[in-house]
């Protein structure tokens, strides 16, 4: 099914793992890392920019470690963390501001920030443009998916930690800085001029630094199935934090990732705790815990344009049901 997907040009390259505990997993891959300018085959060590991923496979759970080490409570407001964020900003309805959003509410998309804003254009300095992510006057409103409040969070990480996101440790496989050499390309990007390889797709991100709380992660397809084994099988995070991670925040999300639900991009076969999660660069990765069952499936379908890119959730729909229903429970 993949393979037919790559043969008809819906994405130039795909990268399909799929791991059942006790089993042996499955990688495999087909097509092209980069059409443009020049044609480069894509393999199991080729690296892909994992966009949106990186909020569940990094934010998340580096969060639910400062919890874990005692430094963060996931209901302590975000002006605990961040005292001066929106200090000028004046209190919505109800008294509400910026700065009494909750972690828990940043990591759920229920804190009422926008989506997304054109941070890249507003300058080119990153530490300028991280302070004016906190002071800008942010309007809070219905809860929607937010870039902005994983931006905030991975400020959070970074104080508390004393350290930037760069530099925090990464599992095998997965990479804030990655070989260009072995990177799949994303897109050719009118801002930048160039085919984007090896370096962060998201516009925002690589303003920022190229590493923030909602892009600049990339992985190998090992490397990204080996970090939901790792939760999986429980040897990321304590028990208690994982519980929290799975535990059911709204009626279609868990701490950051997705929960399942009716036409969602992981089928409607798997388990009903099954957690997933898309990437904008053409990226998922979906977790049954109940049947110690996870895929990831990797392409790039931005390449060379996001503008002309296929809807890859019947894709990936079919995917989990074909995964989920193959297996004898």
């Amino acid at each position: 099914m993949i393979r037919r997907t790559v043969e008809s040009g819906v994405v130039p390259g795909a990268a399909l793992g799929v791991l059942r505990v006790g089993h042996p997993s499955t990688l495999a891959c087909w097509g092209l890392a980069q059409r443009m300018p020049d044609e480069l085959p894509l393999d199991l060590e080729s690296v892909f920019d994992l966009a949106s991923l990186t909020k569940v496979l990094f934010t998340v759970p580096e969060v639910l470690r400062l919890v874990q080490d005692g430094l963060a409570d996931l209901d302590e407001p975000l002006s605990r963390f961040l005292p001066e964020v929106g200090w000028m900003q004046p209190a919505g309805p109800g008294g509400v501001t910026l700065g009494s959003r909750t972690l828990r509410q940043l990591l759920t998309h229920t804190s009422g920030l926008p989506a997304h804003a054109p941070i890249y254009t507003w300058g080119t300095d990153a530490h300028t443009l991280k302070q004016r992510v906190l002071q800008e006057p942010w309007p809070l409103g219905g809860h929607i998916y937010s870039d902005i409040g994983y931006m905030l969070l991975g400020v959070v990480i970074e104080r508390l930690r004393g350290q930037a996101l760069a530099e925090r440790p990464l599992p095998p496989g997965l990479t804030f800085a990655p070989d260009r050499q072995l990177a799949v390309a994303t897109e050719a990007c009118p801002w930048r001029g160039r085919v984007v390889r090896g370096e962060v797709h998201d516009e925002n991100a690589f303003a920022l630094g190229g590493v923030a709380g909602h892009a600049g992660l990339f992985g190998t397809l090992a490397g990204v199935l080996g970090a939901a084994a790792g939760l999986l099988e429980g040897n990321t995070l304590s028990a208690a934090a994982l519980a929290e991670l799975r535990s059911p925040q709204t009626p279609t999300r868990a701490l950051g990732w997705e929960r399942r639900h009716p036409g969602w991009s992981g089928g409607s076969l798997c388990s009903p705790g099954t957690l997933g999660h898309t990437g904008f660069t053409g990226t998922g990765c979906w977790i049954d815990f109940e049947r110690g069952l996870a895929w990831v499936l990797l392409t790039n379908s931005v390449h060379p344009s996001r503008h002309t890119r296929q809807n890859l959730q019947p894709l990936r729909r079919a995917l989990g049901n074909v995964v989920s229903g193959g297996w004898t429970f």
